[in-house]
């Protein structure tokens, strides 16, 4: 593909230009041109040089503006927050207030989530790497996502080791569904005990 000649740039569009006007109207016999054949460009020439300047100093004072701005909403955000940890503290204050005043209303009761889930997860046991095992962990009705269902914090493995001949451990009883305040992080449990819990000290 063939370079354009003129630039893309307005920097060097106008740097161009005046170049290109300045050297044809000085050389117009050389050039085989009379004053007439450039009366078109001298004429939207002096529109560019109106515009480009104006445009350019447009958006020195938008970049101005928008600083102005933003350190205007940082200041009074500064100002207000102190403000609002005064009337958070406040025992003059009701939730009602403020709810009206559009700050955080405390969770005084819990947040139920619902019910307890009705699926399970399932493990997925990665042993490529030597002497580690590697958990991975999915629910049961949707094995190719990594999401937990709705209400779900994580899941716990817990591993126990038994005597031989003992029965294996059963399953614990689920915890009731419902936590106080927001959620937090999604939490494991590290397995305590042997990796492998295939594997059983030798009876002595």
């Amino acid at each position: 593909m063939v370079r354009d000649y003129i630039p893309a740039p307005d920097g060097d569009f106008h740097i161009w230009q005046n170049n290109f006007v300045t050297y044809a109207s000085t050389h117009l016999a050389d050039l085989g041109l009379v004053a007439g054949d450039l009366t078109p460009v001298t004429t939207a020439q002096a529109v560019w040089t109106t515009k480009y300047p104006a445009n350019a100093a447009a958006q020195t004072a938008a970049q101005a503006a928008l600083q102005g701005k933003d350190d205007a909403r940082a200041g009074l955000a500064g100002a207000i927050r102190p403000l609002v940890r005064r009337l958070e503290a406040s025992p003059d204050v009701d939730d009602t207030e403020r709810a009206a005043l559009g700050i955080t209303v405390p969770d005084r009761e819990g947040s139920p989530i619902g019910g307890a889930p009705t699926s399970r997860p399932v493990v997925n046991v990665d042993t490529s790497q030597r002497l580690q095992h590697t958990l991975h962990f999915a629910d049961e009705s949707s094995p190719t996502s990594k999401a937990e269902p709705p209400g779900v914090m994580g899941a716990e493995v817990w591993v126990k080791v038994a005597a031989v001949g003992q029965p294996p451990p059963a399953d614990r009883p689920r915890r009731p569904a419902v936590h106080r305040g927001k959620p937090g992080p999604h939490r494991r449990k590290p397995a305590s005990g042997p990796r492998n819990p295939a594997r059983r000290p030798p009876s002595l």
